[in-house]
Protein backbone atom coordinates (compact mmCIF):
# COMPACT_ATOMS: atom_id res chain seq x y z
CA UNK A 1 0.00 0.00 0.00
CA UNK A 2 1.68 3.09 -1.28
CA UNK A 3 1.20 6.71 0.35
CA UNK A 4 -1.02 7.82 -2.25
CA UNK A 5 -3.32 4.78 -2.23
CA UNK A 6 -3.66 5.20 1.77
CA UNK A 7 -4.40 9.01 1.31
CA UNK A 8 -6.77 8.16 -1.22
CA UNK A 9 -8.33 5.49 1.21
CA UNK A 10 -9.00 7.80 4.14
CA UNK A 11 -10.03 10.64 2.33
CA UNK A 12 -13.23 8.48 0.39
CA UNK A 13 -13.31 6.90 3.80
CA UNK A 14 -14.00 10.19 5.57
CA UNK A 15 -16.69 11.58 3.02
CA UNK A 16 -18.57 8.02 3.21
CA UNK A 17 -18.58 8.83 7.26
CA UNK A 18 -19.71 12.25 6.57
CA UNK A 19 -22.90 11.39 4.35
CA UNK A 20 -25.94 11.50 6.57
CA UNK A 21 -26.54 7.60 7.81
CA UNK A 22 -27.62 5.04 10.39
CA UNK A 23 -23.89 5.11 11.77
CA UNK A 24 -23.45 8.58 11.76
CA UNK A 25 -27.16 9.53 13.29
CA UNK A 26 -26.60 6.40 16.17
CA UNK A 27 -23.08 8.06 17.08
CA UNK A 28 -24.51 11.56 17.32
CA UNK A 29 -27.75 10.49 19.86
CA UNK A 30 -25.44 8.43 21.94
CA UNK A 31 -22.29 10.91 21.92
CA UNK A 32 -25.39 13.52 23.00
CA UNK A 33 -27.03 11.25 25.26
CA UNK A 34 -24.78 9.65 26.81
CA UNK A 35 -21.13 11.17 27.42
CA UNK A 36 -18.18 11.27 25.76
CA UNK A 37 -17.26 7.77 26.88
CA UNK A 38 -20.58 6.58 25.34
CA UNK A 39 -20.02 7.87 22.19
CA UNK A 40 -16.49 6.76 21.93
CA UNK A 41 -17.52 3.55 22.64
CA UNK A 42 -20.27 3.22 20.37
CA UNK A 43 -17.47 5.19 17.66
CA UNK A 44 -15.38 1.92 18.08
CA UNK A 45 -18.11 -0.63 17.60
CA UNK A 46 -19.75 0.87 14.47
CA UNK A 47 -15.64 1.25 13.43
CA UNK A 48 -14.77 -1.94 14.26
CA UNK A 49 -17.81 -3.64 12.18
CA UNK A 50 -17.18 -1.23 9.07
CA UNK A 51 -13.50 -2.20 8.95
CA UNK A 52 -14.57 -6.10 8.89
CA UNK A 53 -16.65 -5.36 6.27
CA UNK A 54 -13.83 -3.78 4.30
CA UNK A 55 -11.72 -7.10 5.14
CA UNK A 56 -14.83 -9.10 3.99
CA UNK A 57 -14.40 -7.04 0.76
CA UNK A 58 -10.63 -7.50 0.43
CA UNK A 59 -11.36 -11.37 1.23
CA UNK A 60 -14.10 -11.63 -1.77
CA UNK A 61 -17.47 -11.69 0.06
CA UNK A 62 -19.24 -9.61 -2.85
CA UNK A 63 -18.71 -12.65 -4.88
CA UNK A 64 -19.73 -15.00 -2.39
CA UNK A 65 -23.46 -12.71 -2.19
CA UNK A 66 -23.12 -12.56 -6.19
CA UNK A 67 -22.96 -16.70 -6.09
CA UNK A 68 -25.38 -17.41 -3.12
CA UNK A 69 -27.71 -14.46 -3.27
CA UNK A 70 -30.21 -15.80 -0.07
CA UNK A 71 -27.03 -15.31 2.19
CA UNK A 72 -27.11 -11.61 1.40
CA UNK A 73 -31.03 -11.00 1.15
CA UNK A 74 -30.94 -12.53 4.44
CA UNK A 75 -28.57 -10.71 6.01
CA UNK A 76 -30.32 -7.72 4.44
CA UNK A 77 -33.56 -8.99 6.19
CA UNK A 78 -31.83 -9.05 9.74
CA UNK A 79 -30.37 -5.81 9.33
CA UNK A 80 -33.25 -3.91 8.53
CA UNK A 81 -35.08 -5.50 11.27
CA UNK A 82 -32.44 -4.30 13.56
CA UNK A 83 -32.61 -0.65 12.30
CA UNK A 84 -36.14 -1.22 12.74
CA UNK A 85 -35.94 -2.14 16.18
CA UNK A 86 -33.76 0.42 17.20
CA UNK A 87 -36.27 3.12 15.51
CA UNK A 88 -39.10 1.80 17.80
CA UNK A 89 -36.88 1.55 20.97
CA UNK A 90 -35.87 5.35 20.16
CA UNK A 91 -39.45 6.23 19.42
CA UNK A 92 -40.88 4.87 22.96
CA UNK A 93 -37.90 6.42 25.07
CA UNK A 94 -38.40 9.71 23.71
CA UNK A 95 -39.89 10.87 26.63
CA UNK A 96 -37.77 9.05 29.31
CA UNK A 97 -35.10 10.12 31.66
CA UNK A 98 -31.54 10.21 29.70
CA UNK A 99 -29.86 7.69 31.68
CA UNK A 100 -32.75 5.61 30.60
CA UNK A 101 -32.67 5.63 27.08
CA UNK A 102 -28.51 5.78 26.53
CA UNK A 103 -26.59 3.06 26.40
CA UNK A 104 -22.98 2.75 28.29
CA UNK A 105 -19.55 0.61 27.98
CA UNK A 106 -20.04 -2.17 26.36
CA UNK A 107 -23.62 -1.74 25.68
CA UNK A 108 -22.86 1.45 23.45
CA UNK A 109 -19.93 -0.46 21.66
CA UNK A 110 -22.16 -3.44 20.60
CA UNK A 111 -24.80 -1.06 19.97
CA UNK A 112 -22.54 0.55 17.46
CA UNK A 113 -21.15 -3.14 16.11
CA UNK A 114 -25.07 -4.25 15.27
CA UNK A 115 -25.69 -0.89 13.46
CA UNK A 116 -22.83 -1.33 10.96
CA UNK A 117 -23.76 -4.79 10.69
CA UNK A 118 -27.30 -3.77 9.47
CA UNK A 119 -26.29 -2.80 6.67
CA UNK A 120 -24.54 -5.17 4.41
CA UNK A 121 -24.53 -3.30 1.36
CA UNK A 122 -21.23 -1.62 2.98
CA UNK A 123 -19.22 -4.40 1.80
CA UNK A 124 -20.30 -4.06 -1.70
CA UNK A 125 -19.69 0.03 -1.43
CA UNK A 126 -16.36 -1.38 0.26
CA UNK A 127 -15.31 -3.83 -2.69
CA UNK A 128 -16.25 -1.14 -5.38
CA UNK A 129 -13.75 1.66 -3.45
CA UNK A 130 -10.58 -0.81 -3.24
CA UNK A 131 -10.85 -2.13 -6.41
CA UNK A 132 -10.27 1.57 -8.09
CA UNK A 133 -7.83 2.09 -5.31
CA UNK A 134 -5.70 -0.76 -4.60
CA UNK A 135 -4.13 -3.34 -7.01
CA UNK A 136 -5.80 -6.82 -7.22
CA UNK A 137 -2.83 -8.80 -6.00
CA UNK A 138 -2.30 -7.10 -2.31
CA UNK A 139 -0.76 -9.62 -0.19
CA UNK A 140 -2.52 -10.99 3.03
CA UNK A 141 -0.53 -8.19 5.43
CA UNK A 142 -1.30 -5.18 2.93
CA UNK A 143 -4.70 -6.28 3.31
CA UNK A 144 -4.47 -6.30 7.49
CA UNK A 145 -3.49 -3.17 7.37
CA UNK A 146 -5.67 -1.56 4.82
CA UNK A 147 -8.14 -3.24 7.65
CA UNK A 148 -6.53 -1.70 10.61
CA UNK A 149 -6.14 1.73 9.15
CA UNK A 150 -9.66 1.80 8.27
CA UNK A 151 -10.74 1.38 11.97
CA UNK A 152 -7.89 3.92 13.12
CA UNK A 153 -9.73 6.20 11.02
CA UNK A 154 -13.34 5.70 12.48
CA UNK A 155 -12.36 5.34 16.04
CA UNK A 156 -10.33 8.98 15.33
CA UNK A 157 -13.19 10.21 13.68
CA UNK A 158 -16.17 9.17 16.25
CA UNK A 159 -13.61 10.41 19.56
CA UNK A 160 -13.27 13.60 17.84
CA UNK A 161 -17.12 13.32 17.05
CA UNK A 162 -18.13 12.46 20.30
CA UNK A 163 -15.62 14.82 22.00
CA UNK A 164 -17.29 18.30 20.50
CA UNK A 165 -21.36 16.18 20.74
CA UNK A 166 -20.46 15.62 24.35
CA UNK A 167 -19.73 18.88 25.36
CA UNK A 168 -21.96 21.05 28.17
CA UNK A 169 -23.83 23.50 25.69
CA UNK A 170 -24.80 20.21 23.15
CA UNK A 171 -25.96 18.40 26.11
CA UNK A 172 -28.25 21.10 27.36
CA UNK A 173 -29.25 21.63 23.96
CA UNK A 174 -30.24 17.48 23.50
CA UNK A 175 -32.07 17.62 26.80
CA UNK A 176 -34.36 20.62 25.89
CA UNK A 177 -35.20 18.90 22.64
CA UNK A 178 -34.86 15.17 23.61
CA UNK A 179 -38.34 14.60 22.51
CA UNK A 180 -38.40 15.69 19.43
CA UNK A 181 -34.93 14.63 18.52
CA UNK A 182 -35.37 10.96 19.73
CA UNK A 183 -38.62 10.82 17.37
CA UNK A 184 -36.77 12.41 14.94
CA UNK A 185 -33.93 10.04 14.63
CA UNK A 186 -36.64 7.32 15.03
CA UNK A 187 -38.13 8.50 11.78
CA UNK A 188 -34.86 8.05 10.04
CA UNK A 189 -33.58 5.04 11.18
CA UNK A 190 -36.65 3.26 10.33
CA UNK A 191 -37.37 4.98 7.17
CA UNK A 192 -33.68 3.57 6.87
CA UNK A 193 -34.37 0.10 7.96
CA UNK A 194 -37.16 0.00 5.65
CA UNK A 195 -35.52 1.41 2.44
CA UNK A 196 -33.07 -1.55 3.32
CA UNK A 197 -35.44 -4.44 4.02
CA UNK A 198 -37.55 -3.70 0.50
CA UNK A 199 -34.80 -1.63 -1.57
CA UNK A 200 -32.96 -3.77 -4.48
Amino acid sequence: MTTAQALAFNLTLLAAMAAPGPALLYALRQSVAGGFWAGVATGAGLGLMAALWTGAALLGLNAVFALVPWAYIALKTAGALYLLWVAAQLWRSAHSPVSDSAHPGAKAFFGGLLVNLANPKSVFFASAVLVVIFPPDLSLAAKALIVANHFAVELIVYTLFAACLSSGPARAGYLRLKPIIDRAAALILGALGLRLLFGR
